[in-house]
């Protein structure tokens, strides 16, 4: 024989699954990744007390300013993202929530991926060192490029080694630097023949330009519109498409002349 549950009982029985479930929302992995601002580097300085551009065969300038590639921190592939990390990092400013196989494409465990990035920036650092001897008129030259910037992975800093190349040798040339003195940041990953391409987790990256001093960030026209949505105060965007847009946009601000704007 059935008894009949009273409305209060009916409801705390129904409750239960109810309460579960949510538990079992905020608790479980879920396949997204938290990011948020992670270190500069000043390509015209030194990395853990080693130069991040080292020129041989043909002389090269002293060199003010700063050009500081930028990057972003996410957790690793196999750390557990739970909801609850996820709701709050969507209402954080200095956070944002990717899918997980935007910020791993090539899949994989944590080495395989260290790996991939790992050659992903030495193929970086070889289009971005052709870039800019393209640019110059110098590729016959024999001239060598040594890049090094430890604990970094993936393309995004080939930009802003090319215009550290381009400034090393060249400068504006006029004699002055490209940076007009100035600390210059962006990101954006190169091809040999000056193509600038997009990165991701730009809104992130302006946070860490504009906590190391940047004023100017160079970023990859396609994602001016991201790189907008958390602007910090003070620092200006120029969209970039090319290298060569971007040393003539640097070489327009040091001298006055309008510069591209998002």
């Amino acid at each position: 024989m059935l008894s009949r549950l009273s409305r209060p009982q009916a409801l705390a029985v129904c409750a239960l699954p109810v309460a579960g479930l949510v538990a079992t929302a905020l608790f479980a992995p879920l396949p997204f990744s938290v990011a948020q601002p992670g270190s500069t580097a000043d390509v015209l300085g030194e990395d853990k007390g080693h130069p991040v551009i080292t020129i041989s065969g043909a002389p090269t300038r002293d060199t003010r300013g700063e050009l500081r590639m930028t990057t972003i921190v996410a957790t690793s592939p196999d750390t557990r993202v739970s909801l609850g990390e996820v709701v709050d990092a969507w209402f954080r400013d200095d956070r944002a929530v990717m899918p997980l196989d935007a910020v791993y494409p090539s899949g994989g465990d944590v080495k395989e991926i260290e790996k991939h990035n790992a050659d992903q920036m030495r193929q970086s650092q070889d289009a971005a060192t052709a870039a800019a001897l393209n640019h110059l008129d110098r590729a016959d030259d024999g001239i060598e490029v040594e890049l090094e910037l430890k604990d970094v992975g993936g393309p995004s800093a080939g930009l802003l080694f090319s215009l550290g190349i381009i400034d090393k040798l060249d400068g504006n040339g006029r004699g002055g630097d490209l940076t007009g003195g100035r600390t210059i940041a962006g990101t954006g990953t190169i091809t040999a023949d000056g193509q600038v391409g997009a990165v991701g987790g730009v809104a992130l990256k302006t946070q860490a330009a504009r906590r190391d001093g940047a004023t100017v960030f160079l970023v990859p026209e396609a994602e001016c519109s991201d790189a907008q949505a958390e602007l910090p105060e003070g620092l200006r965007l120029i969209p970039v498409t090319t290298l060569e847009g971007a040393v003539q946009s640097l070489v327009a601000l040091d001298s006055g002349k309008p510069v591209p704007s998002c």
